[in-house]
């Protein structure tokens, strides 16, 4: 059996693109804003991709979408994730990103297991039909020029359909700098384990350009392990580092070859609260709107950890920073990590559901003309992946 370790420091380029750590954040909807972008990267390095934008929205400029691929000036490097199901829209989005110097890195969402995405065709759904997704991509890799364009994927749409290999072959000879896979198909949303097999073989299929694996990551240990079973070039972390912005120290400990992980006290994860809900405010120009959002996080963040339902009902309706401080001082900060109940997974898995799917989609591999017309109506505001 493989073992969970490997060469100290590995490299991993992305086109121009050189990562301290083969590590990257997962674009993960009102989650991976610059708010947390920011969190994460005062813990450790690794490539931050914003939440997914979509590019109808892009090109038509819509404010919200302008101010969510607004990057903070600490943002070296600006990576944003591109939705989208028409070669053209996706490519005039690319040049806005690159024409107006407003990314570094620019990657397209194949992942979305949401209904009301994959139903119009969109998200993990749009590799079925193998020619549109060719196009989107040889436009998106045309129109981006220097700028390194990537492609995030699953493996399928079930067992029965599975498009990874027929995609990563077709993103390589796109000229994609890179590939991620999730390791599930898209019936299975977030449930059962991920198939790190999958990548594995996708690694093989794959070797012009970096793989990388994406999927039950929860820990640095995993992710070595993913990387020394699978051959992977890189991970991608999603739900792993919801209320633990830290993972990403671990990982750039455990990729350098130390042993060093971090493991807070309730005083310090009361501490990355606070700073999450200040960096939200800024984000938001707005406290009461960034204590809204840090609400979310309450049981992530204190997962495992002796705080009292109460308090936890009193936390996840925080309206006010002082409001937020005068909760936090009411916590026990002399508990110290709680050891296995504040690890593993988090967030929410589902269940396996049937994927839901234009009418006559599975019949062919090609688009139909009929098809094409109600195609942009998947191009919702919605990420997952």
């Amino acid at each position: 059996m493989p073992t969970s370790t490997i060469n100290p420091s590995p490299a991993l380029s992305i086109g121009p693109l050189a990562l301290d750590v083969p590590v990257i954040l997962a674009p993960m909807a009102g989650i991976t804003n610059t708010a947390f972008r920011r969190l994460c990267r005062e813990y450790g390095a690794g490539l931050y991709v914003s939440e997914m934008i979509t590019a109808r929205a892009l090109v038509e400029r819509t404010p919200e979408t302008m101010r969510l691929i607004t990057h903070h000036p600490s943002e070296t490097v600006r990576s944003i994730q591109l939705y989208g199901v028409d070669p053209d829209t996706i490519a005039e989005s690319v040049r806005i990103l690159v024409g107006e110097d407003r990314a570094d890195h620019i990657d397209l969402n194949f992942g979305c297991p949401v209904p009301k995405v994959t139903r119009k065709g969109g998200g993990a759904a749009l590799p079925w039909k193998a020619t549109l997704f060719e196009r989107i991509v040889s436009a998106a890799v045309t129109a981006a020029g220097d700028v390194p364009l990537t492609v995030k994927m699953r493996k399928g749409i079930d067992e029965d359909h599975l498009t990874y290999l027929d995609a990563g072959a077709a993103a390589e000879q796109a000229g994609v700098a890179s590939i991620a896979l999730h390791g599930r198909t898209a019936s299975q949303h977030y449930s059962g384990q991920a198939d790190w097999d999958a990548i594995a073989r996708l690694k093989q299929h794959v070797t012009s350009v970096p793989v990388l694996g994406n999927g039950d990551i929860w820990s640095a240990e995993d992710a070595l392990r993913m990387m020394a079973e699978t051959g992977c070039d890189g991970v991608v972390v999603g739900r792993g580092c919801l209320g633990r912005p830290w993972l990403f120290g671990d990982l750039a400990a455990a990729f350098s070859g130390s042993d060093t992980r971090f493991r807070p006290g309730l005083s310090e994860v009361a501490a990355a609260f606070r700073r999450h809900a200040e960096l939200l405010s800024e984000f938001f120009e707005s406290e009461e709107r960034g204590c809204r959002d840090v609400r979310k996080h309450v049981a992530w963040y204190f997962k495992g950890y002796p705080v009292g339902g109460g308090l936890r009902t009193q936390l996840a309706t925080v309206e006010s920073l002082d409001q937020l401080d005068e909760l936090l001082a009411g916590l026990d900060h002399s508990q110290p990590y709680p050891g296995d109940g504040a690890e593993g997974p988090r967030g929410r898995a589902g269940h396996p559901k049937r994927t839901a799917l234009p009418e006559g989609w599975l019949d062919s591999r090609e688009l139909a003309e009929d098809e094409r017309c109600g195609l942009t109506e998947g191009e919702g505001d919605t990420s997952g992946g």
